[in-house]
C-alpha cells in the first residue's frame, strides 16, 4: 500500500490535479468560514456591476477627521497628480477625440500658421528681464527652456491628457462657430463636454459641517486613510443580473457543484460496481439480464434520459440532491460494462477456484478475490463519474432543467442567469460568465489530469 501510494505521489500529473482539486476543495470550505455571509444577498441595486473596490461617496464627503478640539488631523496634502489622474480616469477616449477634432477646426479657421492660445512652438524662448541696480535700470535679455506643445503633436492618450484639457480650457468659447460642430446638437454636447473638463481641471474646495464644529475647507488635492472610509465594499468579481457578490456566490456554487457531482459519482460508481461484479462473476441467466438493461440504457443517450427525466419533474422538488440522484442512476451503464469486463478476465484464475474449492461464499469471493485487483480501476471509474456529474448538471441547469433553488446556487445555474439576463450580450458582463466557465473547466481538468496520473501508475503497458 505505502509503496502504492509513493508511486502516485511521485506521479507528476496526479500531483498536479490533485493539488488544484485540493486548493479549490480548501477555498470552497474555508472562504465561507473565514468571510461568513450569504452568498444569495442582494448588495447592489444596479445589475452586472463591473469588479472593482466601491466606497461611499458620502462617507468620504463626511468621514470624522477632527479631534476634540476641531484640528483637521487625518487629512494629507498628497495629489501631486490629481488632476491629470482625474482626467485618464474620468475623460473617456471618445471625449479627447471629439476635443481635438473640435480645436484641429478652430485652428484651421484661424488660418494657416496661427498657434490657439496654449500652443508653443519653439523650445526656447527669449524674454528681457529689467533690474534696478544702485538706481541703475538694466535690461537684458533672458532664454528660458519650454516644452514644445503643439496641437499636432497631442493624441488622445493618457500621457497628454492634461496638455489637451490645457489647450481646451484656453481656446474654449461657445460663441464661436467652429465648423463641423454647427448644430444646436453638437453644440450642446460640446457644452456638456467643456463642463466636465472644467469642473476636472479646476482646484476648488467643498466646504464639510460635521456637527458644531466649525466647517473646514477640503482642497481636491486632500487625502484621507481608506480606513477611515466606513462603508468600502471590494468586488473583485462585480456583481450579477441580481446584484449580487459575484465571487462569494462562485465560491459557493463551486462547493454546491462539487457535492453533486460527488453524490451522482458516488451512486453511478456503486451501481455500475455492484451490477459488473454480478454480470462478471456470475454470468449464465443473471448475465443476461443486467447486459440487457445496460444496454436499454446505452441505446438512449444518458444525457437526453437526464432531460426526460428532469423535465417530467416539479421545478419545487427538484433540488441538488434529487438532481444529483438522477444524474447518478443514469450514468453507471459503462462502469458496469468496464468492471463485468475485468471480472471476466479474472473469474477463472486459480486464486479465484481456489475459493470457490474451499467452498467461500459468493460475496467473500467477489470481495477478497476479485474486488482488490479491480480497486485501481474503480478508483479511476469513480474521479470520471465525479467530473462527468459536474458538467451533466452544467449542461441541465443552462438548459433550465438544473436544480431549483432559492436559498444556494450552482455553477450551471450562474451559467444561465447569466445567459437570461443577457450577459453574453446586451450587458458584455463577462466576470459573470468567465470566471463560472473557467472554474468547471479548471475541475474538469483537474480530476482529469488526476485520472491520468492513475492510470500510468495502474496500467502495465503505459509504465516506462
Amino acid at each position: 500500500m505505502k509503496r502504492t501510494l509513493k508511486n502516485i505521489f511521485h506521479t507528476p500529473r496526479f500531483v498536479i490535479g490533485f493539488i488544484i482539486i485540493a486548493a479549490i476543495i480548501l477555498v470552497s470550505v474555508i472562504y465561507p468560514i473565514v468571510s461568513p455571509g450569504n452568498p444569495m444577498k442582494n448588495i447592489g441595486q444596479g445589475s452586472f456591476i463591473a469588479p472593482g473596490t466601491y466606497i461611499s461617496s458620502y462617507d468620504v464627503a463626511t468621514v470624522p477627521v477632527y479631534d476634540s478640539t476641531g484640528a483637521n488631523t487625518k487629512i494629507f496634502e498628497l495629489g501631486e497628480d490629481a488632476i491629470n489622474n482625474r482626467l485618464r480616469v474620468n475623460m473617456s477616449v471618445e471625449d479627447r477625440e471629439t476635443m481635438i477634432g473640435w480645436l484641429k477646426s478652430l485652428k484651421e479657421s484661424l488660418g494657416e500658421g496661427q498657434l490657439l492660445a496654449g500652443e508653443n512652438a519653439n523650445a526656447t524662448v527669449t524674454e528681457e528681464v529689467t533690474k534696478v541696480v544702485d538706481g541703475v535700470e538694466t535690461t537684458t535679455q533672458v532664454e528660458e527652456e519650454r516644452e514644445v506643445v503643439l496641437l499636432e503633436n497631442l493624441t488622445s492618450s493618457d500621457a497628454d491628457a492634461e496638455k489637451l484639457a490645457e489647450l481646451w480650457i484656453a481656446n474654449y468659447n461657445d460663441e464661436v462657430k467652429v465648423k463641423g460642430y454647427s448644430t444646436n446638437a453638437q453644440r450642446r454636447n460640446i457644452r456638456q463636454l467643456n463642463t466636465r473638463v472644467s469642473r476636472m481641471m479646476s482646484g476648488g474646495t467643498i466646504t464639510v459641517s460635521i456637527g458644531d464644529l466649525q466647517p473646514k475647507e477640503l482642497k481636491n488635492t486632500d487625502y484621507i486613510p481608506l480606513s477611515k472610509v466606513a462603508n468600502v465594499i471590494n468586488l473583485p468579481l462585480g456583481t450579477d443580473n441580481f446584484g449580487r457578490d459575484v465571487f462569494r456566490e462562485l465560491i459557493a456554487s463551486t462547493g454546491t457543484s462539487l457535492l453533486i457531482g460527488l453524490m451522482a459519482g458516488v451512486i453511478a460508481t456503486v451501481i455500475g460496481l455492484m451490477i459488473g461484479l454480478l454480470a462478471g462473476y456470475v454470468g449464465g441467466i443473471l448475465d443476461d439480464i443486467l447486459m440487457f438493461i445496460a444496454n436499454l440504457f446505452t441505446v438512449i443517450p444518458s444525457f437526453i434520459l437526464l432531460i426526460l427525466i428532469n423535465y417530467s419533474l416539479p421545478a419545487s422538488s427538484r433540488g441538488a440532491v434529487l438532481c444529483a440522484v438522477v444524474i447518478g442512476f443514469t450514468s453507471w451503464v459503462w462502469t458496469a460494462r468496464s468492471v463485468r469486463s475485468q471480472v471476466i478476465s479474472l473469474r477463472n484464475r486459480d486464486h479465484v477456484n481456489l475459493s470457490k474449492l474451499s467452498g467461500h461464499s459468493l460475496i467473500r469471493i467477489i470481495l477478497t478475490d476479485i474486488l482488490p485487483y479491480i480497486a485501481s480501476y474503480v478508483v479511476m471509474a469513480f474521479i470520471l463519474q465525479v467530473s462527468s456529474g459536474i458538467l451533466a448538471e452544467a449542461q441541465l441547469s443552462i438548459l433550465g432543467l438544473g436544480p431549483s433553488m432559492t436559498d444556494g446556487s450552482t455553477l450551471g445555474l450562474m451559467m444561465n442567469w447569466a445567459k437570461l439576463f443577457g450577459a453574453y450580450t446586451s450587458s458584455n458582463a463577462w466576470w459573470a460568465y468567465f470566471p463560472v466557465i473557467g472554474t468547471i473547466a479548471l475541475i474538469s481538468f483537474s480530476l482529469n489530469l488526476m485520472n491520468t496520473g492513475l492510470d500510468q501508475v495502474f496500467n502495465p503497458t503505459l509504465r516506462d
